[in-house]
């Protein structure tokens, strides 16, 4: 499982340096591909190819004619790439994406379970700050039981 928040920094060429707590659970549990991605061009979510194949299959069970299947589709493959980690422990993240989503420099990397999210460091402190946690989200919670 991916948890916490490790920030770290995206290089000049796109690249990102896995924080090591989330590189030592990528070692022990998945291999080197990854599927990096996006709904909404915020934000890039980076999935062990695995889990993404996880997703896949349960898309695949969902009829051609799904609408919300396909406006998934269009959105995680025009955001969406396959990427190797390379010898360092790097991702290069795709162009498109880190344009859209500012993922440049100072990023926060933080662990969504079963994949990471990178995002705009400052972006997200802000957004933190913007959306606070109301009465509703914690009877909601208090309603799956957690």
């Amino acid at each position: 499982m991916f948890r916490g928040n490790h920030p770290t920094r995206v290089d000049e060429k796109g690249r990102l340096k896995v924080p090591a707590e989330f590189k030592r659970v990528i070692d022990e549990k998945y291999g080197t591909q990854f599927y990096i991605t996006s709904q909404d061009g915020k934000v890039a979510q980076v999935y062990p190819f695995e889990e993404w194949e996880r997703i896949e299959q349960k898309l695949a069970a969902l009829s051609t004619f799904n609408p919300t299947k396909k406006k998934f589709l269009d959105r995680v493959n025009y955001y969406g790439q396959v990427v190797e980690m390379d010898g360092q422990g790097r991702l290069l993240m795709p162009q498109l994406l880190r344009e859209a989503a500012q993922i440049k420099g100072e990023v926060a990397v933080t662990g969504n379970l079963t994949h990471l999210i990178v995002r705009n460091l400052e972006a997200y402190r802000k957004e933190i700050e913007e959306q606070q946690f109301t009465p509703e989200d914690e009877k909601t919670l208090d309603e799956l039981g957690i």
